[in-house]
């Protein structure tokens, strides 16, 4: 098949958005299938932000990507582009000629797509990775006007599609609440788990990074709606229990600064480490140096760096919101309610204090996350993307 995917976020923008469409068009790659990806054109300076030279990232033979131009657009990773709707796109996507074109967001590019389908009489699959109620709560325009309009043009976009997918069933909900009247499923992420796996001589990696025996880890972008401030007012109470624990934080955003002075003014400052943004196998070492990995987020749709701390074997604390609770279950972690850093920081010592349930926890994590290898959910795409170019044919005869 020759797929076409657009996207308003892509390397080098930290996103889990970025992570799962590129980890699905590498296996749709060795699968034999052509892949084309439209997405932003990105500055110099977004490429710095993350320890990166501008240069086009190399996916595989029949990965091919097209950058359209955009514009800055303010978000938690200070790396956001929205791409500006060009009907040159056109050109280039018809002498693709792709069987099915599957778009990722609502902004510009996402309207390219849209656009490119109908004119083009292509199927259109549309994948919805927002929570659309948290985007519109941390986004520039946050009055209940703004909120409604917001959602309207979701729906709408969505439902001119053929078929739509999210990663959790909270999204598909929200948006069946809200207006979606196409068909929809239920699709992980797909998981890299050959880079994401328990690796040996975890205490070579403990000194390597400079982890105590006692090191919570989390990871991703450092924005306002992660509420990362509850696991950092946390540490206070784990340390009272632990003196030696420590709370390490890969990635960057515009909360770094605020989260760096709470640190500091909650009096364990020298105990919270921020590590910056992390390559992938380097985030695989930091995880299984650490001991547990938190996460309070309560606009996640599913949590790309939550599966991949589970493929790599750890036990995860996270809160009973959105997605969550969708992939945290008895057997590979503990839900806390969202806001209550006390009870985070009780579950986070009752696994201090108890290593075997830790251990086996963070081996019900790995089994749970192979689950969604990058194997397996791209052979879910796989037989997806042919039903819906089957029965886009057969209705448009």
């Amino acid at each position: 098949m020759k797929i076409a995917i657009f996207s308003d976020v892509f390397h080098p923008e930290i996103s889990g958005i970025s992570d799962s469409i590129i980890s699905l068009a590498k296996e749709l790659d060795e699968r034999g299938h052509e892949i084309k990806f439209y997405v932003p054109r990105y500055s110099r300076k977004n490429y710095a932000r993350v320890g990166l030279k501008k240069e086009e990232v190399k996916l595989g033979k029949n990965i091919e990507i097209v950058r359209l131009p955009s514009i800055p657009y303010s978000t938690g990773t200070g790396q956001g582009r929205v791409v500006v709707p060009n009907p040159l796109v056109l050109f280039n996507i018809r002498k693709f000629n792709p069987d099915v074109i599957h778009t990722q967001l609502f902004f510009g590019a996402g309207l390219d797509a849209l656009i490119s389908a109908k004119i083009l009489g292509k199927p259109l699959i549309g994948t919805n990775h927002t929570a659309i109620e948290e985007y519109v709560r941390y986004g520039p325009l946050k009055n209940e006007w703004a909120k409604k309009k917001v959602i309207a043009y979701v729906n709408w976009y969505y439902n001119k599609c053929d078929l739509v997918t999210a990663p959790s069933r909270s999204v598909i909900d929200e948006m069946n609440f809200c207006g979606l009247c196409v068909e929809s499923h239920v699709i992980s992420n797909p998981i890299d788990v050959q880079t994401f796996a328990p690796l040996p001589n975890k205490n070579w990696l403990r000194k390597k990074f400079g982890f105590s025996d006692y090191t919570i880890i989390h990871a991703g972008r450092l924005s306002p709606e992660r509420n990362v401030d509850v696991i950092v007012k946390a540490m206070p109470l784990v340390k009272k229990e632990f003196p030696k624990a420590e709370l390490a934080i890969a990635g960057h955003g515009s909360a770094e600064g605020e989260l760096k002075s709470l640190a500091k003014k909650s009096g364990v400052g020298d105990s919270v480490k921020f590590l910056g943004f992390l390559e992938k196998p380097t985030l695989c070492e930091a995880y299984n140096a650490s001991s547990v990995f938190a996460i309070t987020s309560t606009s996640d749709t599913q949590s790309m760096v939550m599966m991949q701390a589970m493929a790599s074997g750890l036990p995860i604390v996270a809160v009973k919101a959105r997605a969550l609770p969708e992939y945290v279950n008895k057997k590979n972690g503990i839900l806390v309610e969202p806001g209550d850093h006390e009870e985070l920081a009780e579950k986070i010592i009752f696994l201090f204090k108890n290593s075997e349930t830790r251990k086996k926890l963070g081996e019900g994590a790995r089994k749970f996350a192979v689950n969604f290898s990058s194997e397996s959910i791209s052979i879910e795409w796989e037989k997806i993307y042919e039903k819906v170019i089957k029965e886009y044919n057969r209705n448009n005869r």
